[in-house]
C-alpha cells in the first residue's frame, strides 16, 4: 500500500546511498554540508511519515514494518560511513568513541532480533519513554558529527557530537537491557 506516509519512509531508505555518498570523503566540506541537509530531512520525513499515518488514519502494516527499519538502517550507515573515515575519533580518547557507535550497533540488531522473537509469541514491546531519549541522543550525536564535518574549524560541533553519542551509548545500554529483560520472561 504506497500511501504517503509509506512513500515519505521509502524515500528514507532511497536516500540512504546518496547520504553515504556525501559523507565519503571526509575533507568534501560541501559534501559534508549536504549531507547534513539531507540527514535533517530524512529526520522530518520519519517524524511526518508517522504523524500522517496516525492523522489520516492510514496506518499499514508496511509502514509499522518499514518505518523502523529504514531508521536502523540509516543509523547504521552514518555510524559505519562516520568510522571509516574516522570522524569517530575523538582529541580525547582517540578511537575509543567508535566503541560507544559498536554499543547502539549491536543493541539495534539484538532488539530488533528479541522484538521479531516476541511478535511470534503474540507479545508487544512498547517503546519507553528512555528509548524515545536513547533516539533524540543518537539523533542529535550523528547530525553534530556530520555538521562537524561541514565545519571543521568548529571543533565544538564535534565534541557535541562525540559526547551525544555516548549519552546514546549508555542510554542503549540501559534500554537493551529493559527489553531483554521482558523478553527473557517468555523464553524457555
Amino acid at each position: 500500500m504506497l500511501t504517503l506516509p509509506n512513500l515519505l519512509t521509502l524515500s528514507r531508505i532511497v536516500a540512504l546511498p546518496l547520504l553515504a555518498f556525501l559523507l565519503w570523503w571526509p575533507d568534501w566540506q560541501f559534501g559534508y554540508a549536504l549531507a547534513f541537509a539531507l540527514y535533517c530531512l530524512m529526520g522530518i520525513t520519519d517524524y511526518f511519515d508517522g504523524y500522517l499515518a496516525r492523522a489520516s488514519g492510514t496506518v499499514s502494516k508496511l509502514g509499522v514494518f518499514l518505518d523502523p527499519i529504514a531508521d536502523k538502517i540509516m543509523v547504521a550507515v552514518v555510524i559505519l560511513v562516520l568510522t571509516a573515515q574516522g570522524f569517530l575519533r575523538g582529541r580525547y580518547g582517540g578511537d575509543i568513541h567508535v566503541i560507544a557507535g559498536l554499543i547502539i550497533l549491536v543493541r539495534e540488531i539484538a532488539v530488533s532480533g528479541l522484538r521479531e522473537f516476541l511478535g511470534g509469541l503474540q507479545v508487544s514491546v512498547p517503546v519507553s519513554r528512555l528509548a524515545k531519549w536513547k533516539t533524540t541522543f543518537q539523533l542529535v550525536a550523528l547530525g553534530a558529527l556530520i555538521l562537524g564535518g561541514a565545519l571543521p574549524k568548529e571543533g565544538w560541533i564535534h565534541q557535541v557530537g562525540l559526547a551525544s553519542l555516548w549519552g546514546a551509548a549508555i542510554l542503549t545500554l540501559v534500554t537493551g537491557w529493559d527489553y531483554l529483560r521482558v523478553g527473557l520472561k517468555h523464553m524457555d
